[in-house]
């Protein structure tokens, strides 16, 4: 289980922008989180990815207190643990291709070996052909450098996953084929998913359930 309890995180010495929220997803499980722009979602997300240290509050993942936050979180539980943004140019590095922007997790946790066949194998998965993935970011569209994000973000097979407005800079069609990809995921591996977005419609269709902001925190937008 993922879970998240009594979490207050914000940035610097600033006005938190989450206080006392309360998660749990549960192992194979598609819960989606709603609630409008400037709420504090993305921050939610980013402790439930491990990306963020809480000011407050605890995360479990799996049965372990998580006691540490980016590079400082243990690798075993890091690499559990697949992150999508909404913003794909904000969380590419624009100097690598886009082969080598799916294959970074592997190479960076000692994995090179599984390069050759994982990158291509995933790359045809979210549609990305041999002359795209030679490409960088600049040189392809917002949705052919998501597809790339999605396929990082599977690429080291996590259980969890947590998506951060994965699609709200996407078309309908790479929005489609992309939920594709990960619902096809999650039926292979029984990974769980944390959906954050503002698409009732969309979180509806994707996810088992899903709950808004004031469910979670007992406050709305601030």
């Amino acid at each position: 289980m993922l879970e998240l309890k009594g979490i207050t995180a914000g940035y610097h010495r600033r006005e938190p922008v989450v206080r006392d929220a309360h998660l749990a997803l549960r192992p194979g499980e598609a819960l989606g989180l709603l609630g409008p722009s400037g709420c504090g979602k993305s921050t939610l997300a980013r402790v439930a990815a491990l990306l963020h240290r809480p000011d407050r509050g605890s995360v479990t993942l799996d049965g372990r207190a998580v006691t540490g936050f980016r590079h400082r979180a243990p690798r075993s539980l890091r690499t559990e643990v697949g992150v999508v943004f909404q913003q794909p140019r904000l969380s590419a590095d624009p100097r690598l291709r886009l082969y080598d922007l799916v294959a970074e997790p592997l190479r960076a946790t000692g994995r090179r070996h599984a390069v050759a066949a994982t990158v291509p194998e995933l790359a045809q998965r979210v549609g990305l052909g041999p002359d795209l993935l030679a490409r960088r970011p600049h040189e392809v569209s917002d949705g052919q450098l998501q597809r790339a994000c999605v396929a990082r973000a599977l690429v080291l097979r996590p259980r969890w996953l947590v998506c951060d407005e994965m699609t709200a800079m996407l078309d309908a069609s790479t929005t489609a084929a992309l939920v594709a990809v990960v619902e096809e995921y999650r039926a292979e591996t029984g990974a769980g998913l944390l959906a954050v977005g503002h698409d009732p419609v969309l979180l509806g269709r994707w996810c088992d359930r899903t709950l808004h902001w004031k469910e979670i925190t007992g406050r709305g937008a601030g």
